[in-house]
């Protein structure tokens, strides 16, 4: 099969295309023809192996432990372990793995769900890192409750055009901060207020939200304190800084301070989850959350998909066809 690998830590130039063995399925795991991919920062700090700390708790110390980037994937079952029931070859998934960046991938059959049928592959492929990640920061530490106000930083990126609909799903006010090129996708993903920071601080005015979800760290922790209501919670996704040694400079800042400060600041640590991917696929069913793709490569393109998340100006999902 052709697979995207990397043999050692570095930038993007270590990235290349190769021919690798087909994996085989363990007792409980499904084999995919992985049909789209969606790319993720984290896909950028596994192959450059940043925080340095993650080499010690996973990445690997000299060199990647996991060679073929990529964790989500949608695809066809194209052969299963002796002990998966759930599915069969031929049924269409989505959910998460490793390495799936190539033409075939293995995963537990409890980390995919079957694809809800009016997604194309790349729509399913865009949701399980980004939806992971909206749902927990809105939902979990974020504790938003129907008629609830939220506050979503970042409203237009992978994360941010999840947790705007999630949060309109759950029945909150949603206001969204983006650029003005974006303004009108994310009124589409339903948020009821939008605010242009490239026109308008949004970190100035009176009014107090339940909730303020910050997806990029462009605002000090104090300033989105001050726009929490009294009992308001602050989440903290993004604004890390990976080169350090354990990418949680903020992260840790917001456990500190929030004490001080008198609002709840709280990082979010997102995990995959076979109870949130089936909550995801309910929404996905049911219309209420549907990924919005900015940008689609093959994997030739690897690189160039990598380069653009990581620039920080998508609008949605970056996804891999393959």
């Amino acid at each position: 099969m052709k697979a995207v690998f990397h043999d050692r830590f570095g930038t993007l130039d270590v990235l290349e295309t190769r021919d690798l063995d087909v994996p085989t399925p363990t007792a409980n795991e499904v084999r995919i023809k992985v049909r789209a991919a969606g790319v993720n920062p984290g896909d950028r700090h596994a192959i450059r192996g940043v925080p340095y700390a993650a080499r010690l708790m996973g990445y690997g110390l000299t060199r990647p432990k996991q060679p073929v980037p990529g964790q989500d994937v949608a695809g066809v079952v194209d052969a299963v372990g002796a002990q998966v029931t759930r599915f069969e070859p031929g049924d269409e998934v989505f959910g998460w793995s490793t390495g799936t960046f190539a033409e075939y991938t293995t995963a537990p059959d409890s980390a995919v769900a079957a694809k809800p049928g009016h997604l194309t592959f790349e729509q399913a492929a865009a949701v399980p890192t980004a939806g992971f990640a909206a749902l927990q920061a809105v939902r979990d530490v974020g504790r938003l409750e129907a008629g609830d106000s939220t506050l979503i930083i970042g409203a237009s990126g992978g994360v941010g055009t999840f947790a705007v609909q999630i949060a309109k799903a759950l029945g909150a006010e949603v206001t969204g901060v983006a650029g003005t090129r974006s303004l009108e996708l994310v009124r589409s993903a339903g948020a009821d207020h939008v605010i242009d920071y490239t026109t308008e601080d949004p970190y100035t005015g009176e009014r107090r939200y339940d909730q303020v979800v910050d997806l990029v760290g462009a605002a000090s922790l104090r300033r989105i304190s001050r726009m929490l209501g009294r009992d308001g919670t602050g989440v903290i996704v993004g604004g890390s800084n990976p080169d350090s040694l354990t990418g949680m400079g903020r992260f840790t800042a917001a456990l500190v301070l929030s004490p001080l400060l008198r609002r709840r600041l709280r990082p979010l640590f997102s995990t995959p989850s076979p109870d949130d991917l089936e909550t995801l696929r309910r929404l996905l069913d049911d219309g209420k959350v549907l990924p919005v793709i900015d940008a689609t490569y093959d994997l030739a393109g690897a690189a160039d998909a990598l380069r653009y998340v990581e620039a920080g100006h998508s609008r949605g999902k970056v996804v891999i066809t393959v």
